[in-house]
């Protein structure tokens, strides 16, 4: 039976006066025998006969009865109220209403309580009859009323329902929290789609949501506390997470030895052990970030680091322990802060820090089950910290060992200016350079880089130094050197992939990376080669800079065996040598890269003052990694500090070459026991490259640093010490050498050899 269907209508004094077709149906009496008769004699003849009733009429007939004018009279019309109601469907709506926990409330087209769940707990305690007529928002103490009523309206106009919306209620007295709720609305209409009202259903989900929140609180800080290994960043870390989910202020202080890497201290921690605040967030904190000292005594924070135990603590203004902390109390005041927890960072028994947590102003007071997140989220912050404190003691000691490692001040060189410029990484790395003196006044300029970080990568670059260093002294070409300098780096590989498989060691591989350019200040070349590294960069004094065109070598020990090509460039007296690690290839030293200008009309520019600008340049753009560059001018040694003679290839050789250094060293001032000790070279190189050598035969001195000796000729032999037997007439030339000369050795050549000695000069020949 459709609902709104008119049934029957009543005149004022019960007869039936129309009985409409519905009525005929659901009864079986036709309009003729039933208009006029007495609704009541009817509905009596109905009650009596059970049979009938039973085979017509459903188990309950809803009809709705109401009055209308007809004429001035009232008259009651019956309609049906909708389809067939089972006593089954009458005790699920007297459920809903009574105990339910979804409160329900029945709303007119204005918003106002006609009915209402029995078991719900109205405001204030008040009877629910009292609440019937009011509206919504007055029935249920919303925190935001309008918004409510304005998403009820919504709903009527449009009849989308709105299906669990938090909203959060009013503060009710006697509790320290305010509640939750889902609502949801639904608009009712009648059978002709008229808007009757609105159902609102709620639902009290404070402790489901908070049990949520407090997951994806824990799941959060586990998801962003810890990206980073510096003891301050992890705690930065950890007050961004928390702020303002948790608490609307969040103060982390670290033991100082902790952030310093060193051991954490004992428990109880002694009053007197400083703390470092590490992070804060919030409002204005009582100390800055950064500023370190004690805990005051008797406070909440000193009692944490004592047994390890998190405190919740109320604020108040006339909270007695504040008073040994004025700035901290200032800060409290200010801030309306009400709520305190305070917990431990404490890892393995040890104590780490403390941090404190507050809620202030219109914010919730903390609860037990806030300490247990809280205690949540300082145990992974722990480990957080104990991992950073572990990279932090192991980043100062590779730190440590690589400035040791690396020269502390490059040692001047009479024919280059040097510029270094080392900008280590946070995880410490194995870049490094070095000036290295070599005989005829020409200085070696290396720049390396070991692949990796920490103390291993300081470790192997100090090996491979080294291992440069001793090359060095056999005054090998840059080729060469690097090719024996890999030798060495294969041999380290192996030892390491030797370790034991539960070595770190064993499963990194080694990758080392070198150049190394050898200037000659006499004849203003520069041969370079490279392993790895990018090609360097000249300025030359106009200005102008180029790339110089050295052929790629592959890395040290790398699986390419192919060798490493050398170059010799012409530099010009005053041009600057630019070399550098992979980290600046693309920025600095390729043609197009975005800093490169900064060389460009560099020539005349103190080399200090370019490695500054390079620096801040490096450091605005944010640039990852290590990064080392060495600069280094060139000069030119005096032409009056050489002397370069020509020799013919017979005995005439040796005191041609005896009195033409005579000449030279009484011009240069050298005293007579050098000048004598120097002829005697003289005569034996010169003897030995006759006797061995091939011609054309020359000799050159070079007056710098060193007195320098060198005889030139074109036979490939190498010379060796010979230990001559007493009645040996020859044999001696190079044992009386290396007897007299502070070194001497040998150095090839595309065509030849040269054989050179070195001595110290005087103090007088010096200042000559």
């Amino acid at each position: 039976m459709p609902s709104g269907d008119v049934l029957v209508l009543i005149d004022e004094s019960g007869r039936v006066v129309e009985w409409g077709r519905p009525a005929e149906e659901l009864f079986g009496w036709s309009a003729e025998q039933a208009v006029g008769q007495s609704v009541t004699a009817l509905m009596r003849v109905v009650a009596a006969d059970d049979e009938w009733r039973r085979e017509r009429l459903p188990d309950a007939a809803a009809v709705l009865v109401k009055p209308v004018m007809r004429g001035t009279s009232v008259v009651w019309q019956v309609l049906a109220a909708g389809d067939t109601v089972s006593r089954q469907d009458v005790a699920i709506l007297k459920a809903m209403f009574t105990q339910s926990p979804v409160v329900l409330h029945v709303l007119d087209d204005q918003l106002r309580v006609v009915r209402m769940g029995s078991a719900t707990r109205a405001p204030h305690d008040t009877p629910v009859r009292d609440l019937l007529g009011k509206q919504f928002t007055e029935a249920c103490e919303l925190e935001d009323p309008e918004e409510e009523a304005a998403v009820a309206r919504r709903v009527l106009e449009n009849g989308a329902p709105v299906v669990n919306r938090l909203v959060r209620g009013v503060k009710a007295p006697g509790l320290r929290k305010r509640r939750l709720h889902s609502v949801s609305y639904f608009r009712l209409e009648g059978s002709h789609g008229d808007v009757l009202g609105l159902v609102a259903s709620t639902v009290d989900v404070t402790e489901r949501e908070n049990a949520q929140n407090r997951l994806a609180l824990l799941d959060m800080v586990r998801t962003r506390v810890g990206h980073r290994r510096n003891v301050m960043n992890v705690c930065q870390e950890l007050v961004d997470a928390v702020v303002p989910a948790f608490a609307g202020i969040a103060d982390v202080e670290v033991v100082e030895d902790v952030v310093r890497g060193e051991e954490p201290p004992l428990v109880p921690v002694h009053r007197n052990v400083p703390l470092r605040r590490a992070a804060f967030k919030g409002h204005v904190p009582a100390h800055p970030v950064g500023d370190v000292g004690p805990l005051p005594t008797g406070s909440p924070f000193a009692h944490v680091l004592s047994d390890l135990r998190p405190r919740l603590v109320s604020l108040a203004e006339d909270t007695s322990w504040l008073a040994a902390d004025p700035a901290r109390a200032d800060a409290v005041r200010r801030s309306g802060a009400h709520s305190l927890i305070v917990a431990p960072l404490v890892l393995h028994g040890q104590a780490l820090g403390v941090v404190s947590f507050y809620r202030h102003q219109h914010e919730d007071p903390f609860d037990e089950d806030d300490v247990a997140v809280a205690s949540a989220m300082c145990a992974h912050a722990a480990l957080c910290v104990g991992y950073a404190r572990q990279y932090m003691r192991e980043w100062i000691i590779a730190s440590t060992v690589q400035r040791r490692l690396l020269p502390q001040q490059p040692a001047p060189q009479p024919t280059v200016e040097i510029s270094p410029l080392h900008l280590p990484c946070p995880e410490g790395g194995g870049a490094w350079f070095d000036t290295i003196a070599l005989p005829g006044a020409r200085t070696a300029l290396i720049v390396g880089d070991v692949a990796g970080q920490g103390i291993p990568a300081a470790i192997m670059m100090g090996l491979l130094r080294t291992a440069v260093h001793t090359l060095a002294a056999l005054d090998l070409q840059p080729d060469e050197l690097l090719a024996r300098l890999s030798d060495t780096t294969a041999r380290l590989a192996a030892a390491r992939a030797a370790l034991p498989p539960t070595d770190p060691l064993n499963r990194e591989p080694l990758t080392a990376r070198c150049a190394i350019a050898i200037y000659d200040p006499v004849d203003l070349t520069c041969t370079i080669a490279r392993a790895g590294l990018p090609e360097p960069v000249a300025v030359f004094p106009d200005g102008t800079s180029a790339g110089l065109a050295v052929p790629p070598g592959p890395p040290l020990a790398g699986r390419d065996t192919a060798p490493f090509p050398a170059t010799t460039v012409d530099l010009p007296e005053g041009s600057v040598l630019a070399m550098g690690t992979a980290a600046l290839a693309d920025m600095f030293l390729a043609p197009s890269g975005p800093l490169r200008p900064l060389l460009d009309g560099a020539g005349t520019k103190p080399l200090p003052n370019l490695s500054d600008d390079i620096a801040h340049a490096l450091t605005n753009s944010h640039g990852t990694g290590e990064t080392l560059m060495l600069l280094a001018r060139t000069k030119a040694l005096p032409t009056d500090r050489v002397l370069t003679r020509s020799l013919p290839a017979d005995p005439e050789a040796a005191p041609i070459a005896r009195a033409a250094a005579r000449r030279q060293l009484e011009t240069w001032g050298v005293d007579e026991e050098t000048a004598f000790t120097t002829e005697l070279i003289v005569s034996e190189l010169v003897g030995n490259a006759i006797r061995y050598g091939a011609p054309p035969l020359q000799l050159r001195l070079i007056f710098d640093r060193m007195l320098t000796c060198e005889v030139s000729d074109t036979a490939p032999s190498a010379p060796h010490v010979k230990h001559a037997r007493t009645i040996d007439e020859t044999g001696r030339g190079l044992f009386i050498i290396a007897s007299l000369a502070d070194q001497w050795g040998t150095r090839y050549q595309a065509q030849g050899k040269t054989v050179w000695a070195e001595q110290a000069t005087g103090a007088s020949a010096l200042s000559t």
